[in-house]
């Protein structure tokens, strides 16, 4: 018996007001489809099938390049007609699935997590159901179908504007998620009828088909609050945006990591931060990011797939795909970008940029200096105002510089250059050859003095200005 699932995700989100598809959208930094589709992997599910619609060659793009621990199809909705007959689209996939169990659920409801769905399938399998909903209990359940439970499973879903009284005070809510027998749900699909003001499919009309059909239906109550959230628009997009950001700093202050203030701070699910860090206001960490213990992330740092080690200071930092090791400070308005390798005790100052070089242990790139494609050994010092000139408008090449070197101010090392241990370059030089080991090299032009230059530039601009303007000073 296989157990797979069929993910909705043909919605246009018209009120979004964007041209892609809405379950493209991200929640902290990822797609909506994204967190459904990583909550169906990590709940052991093997087979996906996701239903496409508006802009599908955008999903397609995405499924392909994401790395996937599940095999993912794809089928497209060319009308959308309704929950149902998006289902529908996916008959081949279900046929061919028919023995096991598959879960429905949509593509814009980021929320549901592994743990709803491994039990929900164990109640499923546990009360021979032919269909298990996926329910949530609400505080406010306005908008949503109300369950009715019975003894012995659940009657039915009714939506909202159909509920009588008492059935509006039902906080039970269908969060859009149902876990089906698979053969059960092929024998009903096909015969739901767009019977209302819409003209659509829906699912939940398989319910009641199975249900008068003398099979058990039944209903899972989610312990997750947000289970069945989705957004319509953008207000409900950064709702979900802000409920996401909550719960995951709620959850590494309860992994003991001190936030001085939340204003502006989002991170990504898939970071990890050490104990004994601080967290500053605006600081923003993606991707599969890393952070140490007992680092510091100052005001306004954006760390994006770098691993960060111990004691790490940064202050007003953006670091993509880089190393950043232990004992580390950076900042202010520093950019690494991707390839960067910081090494243990070195300092990077105010107004640096770094890209795919590596800087030594205990090396000091003070202020106003750029480093490309360059291999910078151990202690170090940059001067002001050092360059690395990488790129000769074809082609790039690197930099190789010693242990223990002195690199004065303004100097241009024009690659491909070797500047040897202990090797100093004077202030000013732009060096084009290689630097022997504890040299001194001094490469600047002779100054040209040219006498009255600056007097009769001055009196052509003065002439210009007085025809211009006139006597108006």
């Amino acid at each position: 018996m296989t157990n797979n699932a069929v993910v909705l995700a043909g919605g246009q989100g018209k009120r979004m007001k964007t041209n892609a598809p809405k379950v493209l959208l991200k929640v902290v930094g990822e797609p909506m489809l994204e967190w459904v589709l990583s909550a169906c992997e990590n709940a052991g599910i093997g087979d996906i099938c996701v239903v496409k619609g508006f802009e599908g060659e955008q999903i397609d793009g995405y499924i392909s390049a994401r790395q996937s621990k599940a095999e993912i199809t794809a089928v497209m909705q060319q009308e959308r007609l309704g929950t149902g007959h998006a289902v529908m689209q996916a008959a081949d996939f279900l046929r061919s699935h028919s023995e096991g169990n598959t879960l429905v659920l949509c593509g814009d409801a980021p929320f549901i997590d592994e743990e709803t769905i491994r039990n929900a399938l164990e109640l499923h399998i546990k009360n021979g159901s032919a269909v298990t909903v996926v329910t949530s209990k609400l505080r406010d359940p306005f908008g949503y179908g109300r369950i009715i439970r019975t003894e012995n499973g659940i009657s039915g879903i009714v939506e909202h504007k159909d509920c009588t009284p008492e059935q509006l005070a039902i906080n039970e809510v269908n969060s859009g998620c149902y876990w089906f027998r698979t053969a059960d749900l092929l024998d009903v699909l096909f015969d739901i009828k767009p019977n209302n003001a819409q003209g659509e499919y829906y699912l939940t009309d398989c319910i009641e088909l199975l249900i008068a059909g003398g099979k058990r239906a039944d209903a899972f109550v989610s312990e997750n609050p947000d289970v069945a959230l989705g957004a319509n628009d953008r207000r409900g997009l950064l709702m979900l945006n802000d409920i996401a950001r909550r719960n995951i700093i709620e959850k590494h202050l309860d992994d003991g990591i001190e936030f001085t203030c939340t204003d502006g701070v989002s991170i990504g699910r898939s970071v990890k931060i050490g104990a004994g860090t601080v967290i500053h206001s605006g600081v923003v960490l993606r991707g599969n990011t890393v952070i140490g213990e007992n680092c510091d992330i100052g005001e306004n740092c954006l760390i994006e797939n770098t691993s960060v080690g111990n004691g790490v200071r940064l202050n007003s930092v953006q670091a993509y795909d880089s190393v950043i090791e232990d004992d580390v400070k950076i900042g202010p308005f520093v950019q690494l970008r991707p390839d960067s390798h910081i090494k243990k005790g070195a300092k990077i100052g105010d107004f640096v940029e770094i890209k795919n070089s590596t800087i030594g242990e205990y090396t000091s790139v003070s202020h106003l200096t750029y480093i490309g494609d360059s291999d910078v050994g151990a202690n170090v010092n940059f001067g002001c105002g050092v360059v690395t000139v990488n790129y000769n408008g074809d082609k790039k090449f690197r930099t190789v510089i010693g242990d223990n070197a002195f690199i004065g101010c303004n100097t241009n090392l024009v690659a491909p250059v070797k500047v040897g241990n202990g090797a100093y370059t004077a202030a000013g030089s732009t060096i084009t050859s290689d630097v022997p080991d504890n040299a001194l090299a001094i490469e600047r032009g002779s100054a040209v003095i040219k006498e009255g230059y600056a007097e009769k530039k001055l009196r052509s601009r003065t002439e210009k200005f007085l025809r211009l303007h006139g006597d108006n000073k």
